[in-house]
């Protein structure tokens, strides 16, 4: 086993000015960094809305609260890393700011490395949460490598990964600003409840008759899904997807809304096995049992396929509805206010029954089609959204040296 401060690795990416120099020291991260006492814990009842201090926990929010006492401030020395005890959760704080409820570490650098640097280490390969127990004595046991701080690599490293995480933290803002915006722009394309004219209306239909109030099994067609026997399960081949609600939920957190990728399919035999109907494409997808439905997934199948006995779809009635206006008409619903019994669950009957309000097919895709180029906006950044975290993984793969045995 190395010494603590031994010269044991090399990383395989280095800056060209640091690429004649030596190999980089090893230590525990407890040897390399002192532990801060708040001067106190306030409670979830003391946090404020507003505030001139933030008031830092263990949960995913990078501020929780705020606090008008100067008293219960941590001043110095900062910048400071918070680690959420519980949750793994990793903050990085360059000003005053107080504890809040118990569960957190406030650790501080020694001047063998420094904070900035020391925190994107730990980001490198971070503590993933086991239950909820305290995982700090896990944690400050953790292998650290770092070079001199006299020959500034590891500032350099440091400022490289702060301005790629202030890029991808600017991507990940105009992600949720066009969520937002979408959000906002359907509550005014579509009516309020048990309303029939909604309060933004594209010009051509300003004249247009009311919307109509009617039920689901007016406008669409609900189909089901089908048991899948656990022999049957596995093949990446074959003509039809066989969904489950996990490829759904795949899809939609990926921040897409077109159901391609599944992680089973059939042949045609297999089909005529199960005695199933595929469905077909611009079919609405959801989850209908469980506690699946809280969620409100959707998404549009792009191919004949099939899902599995744990989902749903609703299918636009031809010359009633449009495919697309249904998927935005149906991601409003949420099933679990028409869902019953122990385990939360919808059936066919129940949704047939769902009130829903609509207009003209015409008007209907014109607000599809509006939503839909949004949507497309929103996929973009998404996607360009996950690119900069990819590469900042592997940027990390090459800038950090691995433990010997990872």
């Amino acid at each position: 086993m190395a010494k603590q401060g031994a010269v044991t690795a090399m990383p395989r990416l280095r800056f060209p000015e640091f690429r004649g120099a030596g190999a980089w020291s090893e230590a525990k991260l407890d040897s390399l960094i002192d532990t801060v006492s708040p001067p106190a814990k306030l409670p979830s009842s003391s946090y404020l809305a507003t505030g001139k201090f933030p008031i830092i926990d263990q949960s995913q929010d990078a501020i929780c609260g705020w606090t008008d006492d100067p008293q219960v401030v941590i001043e110095k020395p900062l910048p400071l890393i918070v680690f959420g005890d519980h949750t793994c959760v990793l903050k990085f704080v360059a000003r005053p700011f107080a504890q809040g409820a118990d569960g957190i570490k406030i650790l501080a650098a020694k001047p063998t490395i420094s904070i900035d640097y020391l925190f994107h280490s730990l980001n490198h390969q971070p503590l993933v949460m086991e239950d909820y127990k305290r995982h700090f004595s896990t944690l400050k046991e953790r292998k650290v490598f770092f070079p001199s701080v006299e020959s500034g690599e590891q500032q350099k490293i440091a400022d490289c990964l702060t301005s790629l995480d202030e890029v991808i933290a600017a991507q990940r803002r105009k992600v949720e600003a066009l969520k937002a915006h979408k959000r906002g722009l359907m509550q005014q394309l579509f009516p309020r409840e048990d309303e029939t004219r909604p309060r933004l209306r594209f010009p051509e239909f300003q004249d247009a008759p009311e919307w109509v109030i009617g039920k689901a099994g007016d406008v669409v067609e609900v189909l089901q899904g089908y048991g899948f026997p656990e022999r049957l399960q596995g093949s990446k081949e074959g003509e039809f997807p066989f969904y489950k609600v996990s490829d759904i939920s795949a899809c939609v957190d990926a921040g897409g809304m077109l159901l391609s990728d599944a992680k089973n399919h059939i042949d045609a035999e297999v089909l005529r096995e199960l005695r199933a109907k595929p469905l077909p494409v611009g079919t609405t997808v959801f989850a209908k049992i469980g506690e699946a439905i809280r969620s409100n997934k959707r998404a549009i199948t792009t191919k004949l396929s099939l899902v599995d006995n744990n989902a749903a779809g609703v299918k636009a009635i031809e010359g009633v509805a449009d495919d697309y206006f249904v998927y935005y008409l149906w991601s409003q619903l949420r099933l679990i206010e028409y869902s019953g019994g122990v385990v939360p669950a919808v059936n066919k009957s129940a949704i047939e029954q769902i009130q829903v309000c609509y207009p003209g097919i015409e008007e209907q895709q014109r607000i599809a089609a509006c939503l839909y180029s949004l949507d497309t906006n929103i996929a973009v950044a998404s996607n360009h959204l996950l690119n900069l975290r990819s590469h900042k993984q592997g940027l990390m793969q090459g800038l950090f040296p691995m433990a010997s045995g990872e």
